[in-house]
């Protein structure tokens, strides 16, 4: 039977899943940071034209899909936790990006302009990537929590989709002017920083029934349904 718990009590509860879902979090910000982060790709629609996006939207709102359900389960305190491991994660995989560019290459392999085009990030990308991560998701995991309280655990899809319009402006606002402003036309800044926030809220809410699914299968199978009362909501926190 489920029990409501609050924040303070996960320390003496033992979870199954909870390593699964901060591992499943991390893997899919770590590859949509590598993979998809450095392409633009378009698509040419009905009535509103050319559109222009990261290729990495296709991916990376499924982390927020994943704290949002880390949130609801868990709570915001070990949801943080994760954050910070995969803000951790995030700064790794740029240190070892740096070393492995700068290393020279071998005689006989003939990759290392190609691999510096997709592998060479810039100092201003990974900055603009670690803070709009950090402040999105501590936003929507913070807002998620909130609205549990306020709704009394009822609307889970008000909960998700509201947490996302909030972590998404975040991490939109911030990302795309620390990485592309003086660089793109001020323009295009905007227009990709629009298109793609709309687009990611969009998916988030196609997404809502797998969220469901996923909230309403792990807090049977952890036997807890968490309420931030109590929590301590200082994102500088490592507790929880």
């Amino acid at each position: 039977m489920k029990k409501v718990i609050e924040a303070e009590a996960l320390l003496e509860h033992r979870f199954r899943y909870y390593d699964f879902a901060m591992a499943a979090f991390v893997a899919i910000l770590i590859c949509s940071n590598l993979i998809g982060a450095a392409k633009l790709s378009q698509i040419d629609l009905p009535i509103i034209g050319t559109q222009i996006f990261g290729a990495g939207i296709l991916f990376f709102p499924l982390s927020y899909v994943l704290g949002d359900v880390l949130t609801e389960v868990y709570g915001y305190a070990r949801a943080r936790r994760v954050i910070w491991t995969g803000f951790a994660a995030v700064l790794f995989m740029a240190a070892m990006s740096w070393v492995v560019v700068a290393l020279p290459p071998a005689d006989v392999w003939e990759g290392q302009a190609a691999y510096e085009e997709v592998f060479g990030l810039t100092p201003r990308i990974v900055l603009a990537s670690v803070v709009a991560f950090w402040a999105g998701e501590l936003a929507n995991a913070f807002v998620m929590a909130r609205m549990k309280i306020w709704s009394r655990g009822k609307h889970l899809w008000q909960r998700t989709i509201g947490s996302t319009i909030v972590g998404q402006g975040v991490d939109s606002l911030l990302f795309y002017p620390i990485a592309f402003l003086g660089v793109w036309p001020v323009q295009a800044v905007l227009t990709v920083l629009v298109t793609n926030y709309v687009l990611k809220v969009l998916w988030e809410a196609l997404l809502t029934p797998i969220t469901y699914k996923i909230v309403g299968a792990l807090k049977r199978a952890e036997g807890v349904d968490v309420y931030d009362e109590e929590t301590d909501f200082n994102p500088f926190s490592l507790h929880g």
